[in-house]
């Protein structure tokens, strides 16, 4: 079995096979839930991001997601919007039907580190930028000088997004 970090409890946790002896989908999308809630999204965002995650058709509509979890449709459709917006979900209509699905892509955290990664180069250039506007040997500097070293350390030596791409095509040869 793999370990992997619980997000719920901070700690390590095993895999659990599908079968998922003690442990349910309502665990894992409350739990992910509170996580998310924990980093300043809503719980209900996080209730629909955990469920998209473990759904294993071809996506859900609203109404779907609203029933399964309890959720208002109108709630539903607020947090999809903004799950849409920041490149969790995707939604789509197919052929002949008149209501939008909503889906996770298989590599859903491939996509979150590109658009971190920009977010990283933006904030990288507007600290060097900021920095000509403070006086050296100045708190202000200091804190603006580490902003900008992490931000491009992030950005261009750590360079998740590549190494992400990596770290899967080894995992496809092992």
């Amino acid at each position: 079995m793999n370990s992997h970090a619980d997000p719920g409890s901070g700690t390590a946790a095993q895999s659990r096979p599908h079968s998922g002896a003690g442990f349910s989908r309502e665990d894992f999308i409350q739990r992910f839930a509170s996580y998310w809630a924990s980093q300043g999204g809503s719980l209900a965002e996080g209730q629909i991001a955990a469920f998209l995650l473990l759904d294993e058709n071809d996506g859900a509509t609203a109404a779907q997601i609203a029933q399964s979890l309890g959720l208002s449709r109108g709630a539903v459709s607020q947090h999809t919007r903004a799950l849409v917006h920041a490149g969790f979900v995707r939604r789509y209509r197919k052929p002949g039907q008149r209501a939008d699905y909503h889906v996770m892509d298989a590599d859903v955290w491939g996509g979150f580190l590109q658009q971190h990664q920009k977010y990283l180069e933006s904030q990288h250039m507007l600290a060097a930028q900021a920095l000509q506007t403070v006086s050296p040997g100045t708190a202000a500097h200091q804190r603006l000088q580490h902003m900008r070293d992490y931000m491009g350390w992030l950005s261009y030596d750590v360079q998740l997004p590549r190494r992400w791409q990596e770290f899967k095509s080894q995992r496809q040869m092992d």
